[in-house]
């Protein structure tokens, strides 16, 4: 059994090991059933949410919890999160606010977040087991909604903060800024607010430039926007992004992630800035950030000859 020993009190713990999986999906049940039987192989204890155990084959060694809260995680050391963007980002949220390092095994199509591809479970295991991995922080945002000078709304969002119209008839009129200074205004259909670890996110698919992890930065880039200057922006990770609804303009709706959303007041605010808590991700690989883009995008690069010697 592997054990780790409390030098202080000179007691014996088990190791264990959180596990997140999209249980919706078939493949995510067998995944998690071979990640489980492997660990429980080398003595590391599994614990899972008990909504979720209900529709996954475990053994009654593994450990279930009801509340989905960061405490469940206490105690735990890493937490695997097994689908696709959507289920790395709602692991994202526990990782976060526990601190617990993320280890994602992307199930899903690009998977920008994960670590590790369907077919690698046992190298996986291996490296929770041997604890073969390093651990990365991943700069965040945090979010501030203000309507006439209040807040009425604090978020957070490890990949992109994004302000969009509520009518598809009808355009957002906005003015940007940035450290307290005006930039530009015009119509559009959305801004989106997004860090390095965002760029290959909805800021990409906006027009955005993609940003590598480890250049600290944030973005700011305008949806469908009716103005001759409505270039994506890149500032330092020290500036304060604000959104400006003028009055005249229909209501706004936030969506942080994709997956937490709130209806903006009539002529809200937001402000964007670097968050105070990252997101810790374990990590296998060595490989860099391009090869990793080459291989999420299916980048052609056939004709490479490399550098001449």
């Amino acid at each position: 059994m592997t054990t780790t020993t409390d030098a202080t009190q000179g007691t014996t713990s088990r190791r264990t090991v959180f596990l997140l999986a999209h249980t919706g999906r078939p493949a995510a049940i067998r995944s998690a059933e071979l990640v489980v039987q492997g660990l429980l192989r080398s003595g590391i204890g599994v614990r899972v949410l008990a909504a979720e155990a209900a529709d996954l084959p475990l053994p009654a060694s593994v450990e279930t919890v009801a509340d989905a809260t960061p405490e469940v995680l206490d105690g735990c050391e890493l937490l695997i999160v097994l689908g696709g963007d959507g289920t790395l980002l709602r692991g994202a949220e526990f990782a976060r606010a526990s601190g617990v390092p993320m280890l994602g095994v992307n199930l899903g199509r690009v998977g920008f977040l994960a670590e590790a591809e369907r077919d690698d479970l046992d190298k996986v295991v291996d490296r929770v087991v041997t604890r073969a991995y390093e651990v990365e922080e991943r700069m965040t945002i945090d979010v501030v909604v203000r309507s006439n000078g209040d807040i009425v709304h604090r978020d957070w969002a490890l990949n992109e903060a994004a302000v969009q119209k509520v009518s598809p008839e009808r355009m957002l009129e906005v003015v940007l800024e940035i450290d307290g200074r005006p930039a530009t205004g015009f119509g559009c259909d959305g801004i989106v607010c997004a860090t390095p670890t965002g760029s290959t996110a909805y800021a990409f698919s906006a027009g955005g430039p993609v940003v590598w992890p480890e250049v600290e930065a944030l973005l700011m880039v305008p949806i469908s926007a009716h103005a001759l200057f409505a270039k994506p922006l890149v500032t330092s990770p020290t500036s304060v992004l604000a959104v400006e609804i003028q009055p005249h303009t229909p209501h706004g709706v936030l969506w942080c992630d994709g997956r937490r959303t709130v209806e903006l007041p009539h002529a809200a605010r937001v402000e964007v800035r670097r968050g105070a808590v990252p997101v810790r991700l374990a990590r296998l690989h060595h490989a860099s950030f391009t090869d990793r883009l080459v291989a999420k995008f299916a980048l052609p690069v056939s004709g490479w000859r490399g550098a001449p010697h």
